[in-house]
């Protein structure tokens, strides 16, 4: 079993920056990473994702350029470093592992790809 836990939420200003971690134990049983976000009323958005055998990431039009996604392999950790936040951005963010290999990388940004899930960390970002 795997389990996953974020850190790094909290409040900030427009324009600031956040780092997210995910920090993932037990088994690692998993081929990708990927973080989401649910903002109230709508549904849970993929916002960026990581294959791990080769590092490749991918991101979702809305953030690329300002989120970077990173790993830490010595740490079990990944990283979402957002940077320009917009209050836009104002979500509860999930990271997720995923234990069969998907090949459409678009398949990335869907929650069903994924198995494992962390509890969330919130992320408000006021103008």
């Amino acid at each position: 079993q795997l389990q996953l836990v974020e850190s790094g939420g909290g409040l900030v200003q427009s324009g600031e920056s956040l780092r997210l971690s995910c920090a993932a134990s037990g088994i690692l049983d998993y081929v990708a990473i990927g973080w989401f976000r649910q903002a109230p009323g709508k549904e849970r958005e993929g916002v960026s994702w990581m294959r791990r055998s080769d590092g490749s990431t991918f991101y979702a039009d809305s953030v690329k350029g300002r989120f970077t996604i990173s790993r830490d392999n010595a740490k079990n950790t990944v990283y979402l470093q957002m940077n320009s936040l917009k209050p836009d951005d104002t979500a509860v963010y999930y990271c997720a592992a995923a234990r069969i290999t998907f090949y459409n990388f678009n398949r990335g940004y869907r929650p069903s790809s994924y198995y494992y899930w962390g509890q969330g960390t919130q992320v408000t970002v006021s103008s």
